[in-house]
């Protein structure tokens, strides 16, 4: 059971999981041998779900599982299992549909009591190690639970049933099936009205996450709007002043680049300090899509910035691929320390006049943000720099520069304390979302470096994490290279986000290796996902079709509709099924053809998904694209006037139209998927040696156009 002063989890491979390898309980991975283990003693089991970003999971770890008094109640009472969420998905999913359906609440640390064969019949989240705030201590409760197990068994096997039975309804679908129309976006869109707060951006109170989905399609809204001729000023102010509040608050690092979680307070100032890839690749999108939808730099500058974050702290330079996330905190001891700042530590790093910028610019005082430690300070903008210097009585560029040398010498001075832990870990699904986003902020900023290493990241991707014959990994590597690997299955997600960014790679290259791949991947996603009975995607393949059979509540079928906090797997799947239908036509290994799956994708939600509001936003991107005529832009040259072109192209906002560029000296045809290979390589134009841009909506393209101003007239008519 155990190794010297280690319990089993010295053999696990995550980090989560092997930061608790110390710990005096006897855990175990989940599992078949920790079932046959709780079944052998007729033992309940306990179980923690939790991250190596996750502040509580920490909490919990040094309250409770590192005591030895917890630890023997828990080795006499419980079979031991601990998850890391971030490498069991489809576990953590399924046990907090669970917590939900039991006590209305879900989050980590998941803290859930199941019988012998893993069905939940109690639970929470945190428990503390001691009774107050109207909670009982967490002893008490493992005390009392075991108890009602032993005596009141017949009880504890009803309530598992009910939480199942729960669970069953809650994943059903069935119910919400119609037909696909845009009166679900205008609910979805009406609901980000309603929860937008007007005085700090965001929507709802605190805590506040970002929401990226359903920014983008309040950006999407408001662009057509604009071209139709009644542009949607309510719109713009809900996207705008999010984006602005969100990068000069506290939970965007000012220092470093790259947000935080989410906000723990309703004004951005104090955040939850832990960064996740999957956060900053959705945000990274959205501000270059402000930047696109308003003509604002200040949108394009933290987009840069966020890209300096990723590459320096969460980029596997040498190989590719990034890394999952960023602690929170580098010790136990420790809430955010590594990020905040004293009065008294901000003198130490500046010069007498930086300090006196610094600390108007972040609102630096005496007198903080944080409780544990009133002194230290969040660093968000509170007032301008043209004011500073007017308070100053300094010239504004005099006060820019000290500003930029005062964040110069902070970092720098960050930099020397105890770095919060950054788990190194590269999930398939998460590097595909920031591939994307990479290769289109390349696109409209024109980053070489970011294209580059997105298209390697892919690669890496596609090479260690794909192989048509097995399938899609969850796992590409682990952050301890000492670990033991596993294989861990990919679920939808994973398929779904790697499609979008191989066609991300092929608009961005021609590259026709692309395409295929997102081919393969799609129609392996729809083979070992999709339910041909009922139309949508289920998140993990049927274990029964392996010969398998699942533990605890695996076995119940999910087809997930809301994004929580990534884009929900289905509308994904529709996003990366239309997009290939744009390319591929009716041309698909299946009896329906892309459109038709999406189309059944998306009717078994069309009933419900306006219910969801902005947590069904990635849906209602979906609609608009299924609704809305795909359209490409081909453009044809390498000369200046085919990048004039491409420039023109890639600079409105328009998320349902992809721009592609060929080079006329390479064998055009080749580098076209079946359905503009019908129309482009036999344009009279190809012969004449100029360059050129096509503009085809719909399976039909438009004429040739020869020139950058045409161009944005046609682009700006809504195609």
């Amino acid at each position: 059971m155990t190794t010297g002063s280690h319990n089993s989890l010295a053999r696990a491979s995550s980090a989560y999981l092997r930061s608790a390898m110390h710990q005096p309980i006897q855990w175990r991975e989940f599992g078949e041998e920790a079932f046959a283990a709780a079944r052998a003693a007729n033992k309940p089991m306990l179980l923690d779900i939790g991250a190596v970003w996750c502040h509580w999971c920490h909490v919990m770890d040094r309250e409770s599982y590192d005591d030895p008094d917890v630890a023997a109640i828990v080795n006499e009472h419980y079979i031991a299992v601990k998850v890391d969420r971030d490498e069991r998905p489809d576990i953590d999913s399924r046990y907090q549909a669970a917590m939900a359906a039991l006590t209305g609440q879900g989050g980590w640390p998941l803290t859930a009591f199941l019988t012998p064969d893993g069905k939940p019949f109690y639970g929470g989240t945190y428990f503390p190690p001691a009774d107050g705030y109207g909670r009982p201590s967490f002893k008490r409760v493992l005390l009392s639970i075991a108890q009602a197990y032993r005596e009141k068994h017949g009880e504890v096997l009803e309530q598992a049933k009910m939480v199942e039975s729960a669970i069953a309804r809650a994943e059903s679908s069935s119910a919400g099936s119609g037909k696909v129309s845009a009166t679900v976006v205008d609910a979805i869109l009406e609901s980000a009205r309603k929860m937008f707060d007007d005085v700090n951006g965001g929507f709802g109170a605190a805590p506040k996450f970002p929401h990226p989905a359903a920014l983008d399609l309040v950006m999407d809204r408001y662009v057509r709007t604009r071209h139709s001729g009644t542009g949607d000023e309510e719109l713009r102010t809900i996207f705008v002043q999010t984006l602005e509040k969100m990068a000069r608050g506290g939970v965007y690092d000012q220092l470093a680049g790259g947000f935080h979680r989410y906000s723990v307070d309703e004004r951005w100032i104090v955040p939850h300090f832990e960064k996740m890839c999957y956060d900053n690749s959705e945000l990274l999108k959205n501000y270059v899509h402000a930047y696109q939808a308003t003509g604002d730099e200040f949108f394009a500058g933290v987009a840069r910035d966020i890209i300096r974050w990723m590459d320096e702290w969460l980029s596997d330079r040498a190989r590719g691929g990034f890394y999952a996330s960023q602690d929170a905190d580098y010790s136990m001891d420790d809430d955010g320390d590594y990020f905040t700042w004293t009065l008294a530590e901000t003198k130490a790093a500046l010069s007498a006049d930086e300090f006196a910028v610094a600390a108007l610019y972040y609102d630096i005082l005496e007198v903080g943000d944080m409780h544990h430690n009133p002194a230290k300070n969040v660093l968000y903008i509170q007032t301008p720099v043209e004011e500073i210097a007017r308070r100053l009585n300094i010239p504004e560029g005099q006060a820019g520069s000290l500003l930029a040398m005062a964040k110069k010498k902070m970092y720098a001075a960050r930099l020397l304390r105890p770095t919060p832990y950054v788990d190194r870990t590269v999930y398939a699904g998460w590097n595909a979302m920031c591939v994307s986003a990479y290769l289109e902020v390349a696109r409209v900023l024109d980053l070489a470096a970011a294209r580059q290493f997105a298209l390697r990241s892919l690669d890496r991707l596609l090479s260690e994490g794909w192989n048509a014959e097995h399938g899609m990994k969850h796992v590409i590597a682990y952050s301890d290279p000492e670990a033991e690997r596993r294989e861990i299955s990919g679920v939808l997600d994973d398929y779904a986000f790697a499609v979008i960014a191989c066609l991300d790679a092929y608009e961005a290259t021609a590259d026709m290796s692309y395409f295929r791949f997102a081919r393969s991947i799609a129609e392996a996603m729809v083979a070992g996902f999709f339910d041909p009975a009922a139309g949508g995607f289920f998140d993990t393949p049927s274990t029964a079709a392996k010969g398998q059979t699942a533990l605890g509540i695996l076995g119940t079928r999910r087809k997930p509709v809301q994004d929580s906090p990534t884009p929900a797997g289905n509308s994904a799947a529709a996003i990366a099924l239309l997009r290939l239908y744009g390319y591929a036509g009716d041309a698909s290994d299946h009896d329906a053809s892309y459109r038709d799956l999406a189309e059944q994708t998306l009717e078994i939600y069309a009933g419900v998904a306006g219910q969801h509001g902005i947590f069904a936003a990635t849906y209602g991107l979906a609609v608009v694209r299924f609704i809305q005529p795909h359209t490409q832009v081909v453009i044809v040259g390498k000369d200046e006037v085919a990048a004039e072109l491409y420039r023109t192209a890639v600079q409105p906002l328009a998320l349902s139209m992809a721009v592609l560029r060929l080079d006329v000296d390479k064998a055009v045809a080749q580098n076209l998927p079946p359905a503009l290979a019908e129309t482009i390589p036999n344009l009279p134009a190809l012969g004449e040696g100029r360059s050129f841009a096509v503009v085809c909506s719909g399976f039909a393209c438009q004429p040739p156009i020869f020139d950058a101003r045409e161009l944005a007239r046609a682009l700006g008519n809504g195609f």
